[in-house]
């Protein structure tokens, strides 16, 4: 199952326009608050020119693509964590994703109208963040009520969560993020089961209409500036036609190219290869994964029966021009269980019964 980013944002701030480019899913997306209500979900390919690259050498008969679920989320309103615009329900399809895209309005359209009468992208991040830790707060204070009786007790493991917590609080009442919280590995995973809207990875996409020229803002995470009509035009085309047209425009990539390779960054993916006549195929495992768990990800039974990686660079490997003279010139090594998959890494597992 892929990881999933919430794309969020005021009503009417291209959120469903940009969600319907970058999947082809043909959802509403008229011009009115609250047309989003279900989440729609579609999954997308991660451009990436070294599988391209790969499958060259290879000729195989089908090239697959990694993959990122977007999940269209309705527009939040100042109050929703109070429930206004129907926003407890939206907030709840935001925990299930494991990082958010805000998508914020800096295009003035007197045909589309803004949920407040103004466009003030400054304003709009600033609903949109406080009304996130405005939910967290209510969930933390509900943990917190319980957790201090258990940790009356003694319970060791009540004491350090009502601690977390009371750190997760005094952050969240001075108005920052629970993601700028120093945590270690074992903090975020007593926070997990609480699913803070906070403590997900965010980015941004400022929706323009001169990405180049659009103002620079101090959000608390990366940026990307999207036209995203333009976007849409630019999806509209041939395949053939949009590396034509987008070069046209002084790009080197679509503003959707960008956007999907900074979700899969956030993510703190990592991708290896397999290729082969068969196919070839990039494939998704967290940042630091080792071999036997990157074997799992093809197959859940290869984790356990890992016994070795062949291993090799995927531009080492487009060098040689097929596996065989990698093989001939040296090129392939062989990596045990302890290896840490390198991002660009092509692989062959060898795996027992």
């Amino acid at each position: 199952m892929p990881l999933s980013i919430g794309i969020v944002g005021l009503p009417n701030v291209g959120k469903s326009t940009l969600f319907n480019t970058l999947t082809k899913k043909g959802v509403d997306a008229s011009n009115y608050p609250f047309c989003t209500i279900d989440p729609n979900v579609g999954v997308v390919k991660v451009p990436d020119s070294r599988l391209s690259a790969l499958a060259e050498v290879s000729k195989p008969l089908k090239v697959v693509n990694t993959v990122i679920e977007f999940v269209d989320i309705a527009g939040l309103v100042k109050g929703a964590s109070e429930g206004e615009g129907l926003g407890n329900k939206f907030l709840s399809h935001i925990r299930e994703c494991d990082a958010i895209c805000e998508v914020v309005r800096n295009f003035v359209n007197g045909d589309i109208i803004h949920v407040d009468g103004r466009v003030d992208p400054k304003s709009d991040e600033e609903t949109i963040s406080m009304e996130l830790i405005f939910a967290d707060l209510s969930t933390v204070d509900k943990r917190l009520e319980k957790v201090v009786r258990e940790a009356r007790s003694g319970d060791k493991d009540a004491i350090k969560l009502k601690s977390l917590l009371e750190r997760a609080k005094a952050s969240l009442e001075a108005g920052v993020p629970v993601r700028n919280l120093e945590l270690s590995d074992d903090d975020k995973l007593l926070l997990k089961s609480l699913s803070l809207l906070t403590a997900k990875p965010m980015l941004y996409v400022l929706n323009t209409d001169e990405p180049q020229s659009a103002p620079d803002f101090n959000w608390p995470g990366e940026t990307i500036k999207i036209n995203v009509k333009l976007e849409e035009e630019i999806a509209g085309l041939p395949e053939d036609e949009q590396a034509e047209y987008i070069k046209e425009l002084g790009l080197d990539q679509s503003g959707l190219d960008k956007l999907i390779r900074a979700s899969y960054k956030l993510l703190g993916l990592d991708t290896f290869f397999t290729t082969g006549a068969d196919e070839s195929r990039a494939w998704t495992v967290k940042h630091g994964s080792k071999g036997p768990q990157a074997a799992g990800v093809i197959h859940t039974d290869f984790e356990k029966g890992f016994i070795r990686a062949e291993v090799i660079a995927w531009d080492k490997f487009v060098e040689a021009g097929s596996e065989a003279k990698a093989r001939e010139l040296g090129l392939m090594r062989t990596e045990g269980k302890d290896y840490v998959i390198k991002d660009g890494d092509v692989c062959n597992f060898l795996i027992g019964k």
